[in-house]
């Protein structure tokens, strides 16, 4: 009887001392209260309405849009364009990656294999501890293959072959997962869609990996593209310094296509919770481009209905100077301060912090072209994307771009102007920065 006792009197202890509080519903205990801060040269845009569209007449008869009211939730935003040095750090550490790898085939210091536990890590990953020595001669040998070749060097350099910066990625492609024939069949404990590759072949869908999706992408910029975008115009010095030399640190980098931002997008993304994960902490939402009706949000900065994200109806202010670089008057490139782009944040923030909504250089967003988008798109976060697969005409491989550039005239600048680059081309005055979701509404 005494055994008895005793055993009951320790269950009740421990059922009451459970972590659900006596069968109450009181939610999971243990979770930690959450804050978000502010990312690092973002700024934040609060949730809203607004009135997206044209704010003035149709002067290009493009008929392309018309006004429309539409809620989009709150995001945080890059307060400038991407600039050459921001860049540059993600060509480096592809370049940097791709050295150890290659490294690690002969020199295993360069890889881990193994966790702390001794378990083997397959495939294994890149130990960023050990320097790589261009002076030690295996080392040296190693990495050969990656500079180009003598006949192929202008300057009698030793440069790294550009072609070989690839940079692989994955990305889950979520409207694919959404459709209702992709989902999980509980009653057959299988799937029977099928989803389409980044090669643009059908697959049948036997588990989720059927929605991520591979890509490899070449990520140094174009630099030729200052000469092919002009014609009969001496723009070859930019072609050899404006990426690489210092005096343009601070200028949006251009010659960069929609498939290169989107990647530059998910390593940003990889880079920061790699960092987190190391540290403990969790993970953070995806860096993005910005979709369309978020870019022109926060273009407007608060101010429904304005023409410029400055407010007025101008390209000056009351002193005559002109509020953002473009392409003035007739064709005086230089009025405005600049002859091509300038250095980002030249020109006065709007109401939200953001530099450059206007001029400088046009922005890539997430979105596909599509001249009656706005009629179809849902009012609260409309959102139009299309995945171009690679024999699609090139009518499927346009991409929004907004904000005008320093080669455009005023009509460009304007909030509700859209208009379109393809997927697949780089230019000098088309470049991007990324937004990141809130979490939460307040």
């Amino acid at each position: 009887m005494k055994k008895l006792l005793v055993v009951g009197i320790v269950l009740v202890f421990t059922f009451s001392c459970s972590k659900y509080n006596a069968g109450e519903l009181t939610g999971v205990k243990g979770r930690k209260g959450w804050f978000e801060s502010q990312p690092y040269g973002m700024v934040f845009v609060p949730m809203g309405s607004y009135t997206m569209g044209p704010s003035d007449q149709d002067v290009a008869w493009a008929m392309n849009s018309f006004t429309k009211t539409v809620s989009v939730d709150a995001f945080w935003m890059d307060a400038t364009e991407i600039t050459n040095n921001e860049y540059r750090q993600f060509v480096y550490y592809v370049r940097d990656s791709i050295m150890r790898r290659k490294l690690g085939e002969v020199i295993e210091d360069y890889l881990i294999a193994e966790d702390e536990f001794g378990n083997p890590i397959d495939p294994p990953i890149i130990n960023w501890d050990v320097e790589i020595d261009p002076r030690d001669e295996e080392v040296s040998e190693i990495l050969n293959e990656l500079y180009l070749a003598e006949h192929e060097r202008f300057y009698r350099r030793k440069e790294i072959d550009t072609r070989k910066l690839m940079f692989e990625y994955y990305r889950v492609d979520m409207q694919q997962a959404a459709k209702k024939s992709n989902r999980y069949d509980f009653n057959t404990r299988q799937y029977n869609g099928t989803a389409i590759n980044a090669q643009g072949e059908t697959i049948d869908v036997d588990d989720r990996s059927a929605f991520v999706i591979r890509d490899v992408i070449n990520v140094y910029p174009d630099t030729l593209c200052w000469i092919s975008d002009f014609t009969y115009s001496f723009n070859e010095p930019y072609t050899n310094m404006y990426f690489w030399h210092p005096a343009y640190d601070n200028y949006p980098v251009v010659g960069v296509n929609w498939k290169q931002a989107r990647a530059f997008s998910v390593w940003r993304t990889q880079y920061l919770n790699d960092y987190l994960r190391s540290s403990g902490d969790g993970f953070v939402q995806d860096f993005r481009l910005p979709n369309e009706a978020e870019w022109e949000y926060a273009a407007r900065g608060n101010l429904d209905l304005s023409m410029y994200p400055w407010g007025g109806m101008y390209t000056r202010n009351k002193q005559g100077c002109f509020l953002a670089n473009f392409k003035p008057l007739r064709g005086n490139y230089i009025d405005d301060g600049g002859l091509i782009t300038v250095a980002v944040g030249s020109y006065a923030p709007n109401e939200y912090g953001l530099f450059d909504m206007s001029g400088n250089v046009s922005e890539w967003t997430s979105n596909a072209y599509d001249e009656s988008a706005y009629s179809f798109q849902h009012d609260m976060n409309p959102d139009y994307q299309y995945e171009a697969l690679p024999d699609d005409p090139p009518a499927m491989k346009r991409k929004i771009v907004r904000g005008g550039s320093w080669k455009d005239i005023g009509y460009y600048l304007q909030n509700g102007t859209r208009t379109y680059e393809y997927q697949d081309s780089a230019k000098s005055y088309v470049g991007f920065r990324c937004v990141r979701a809130y979490l939460g509404t307040n």
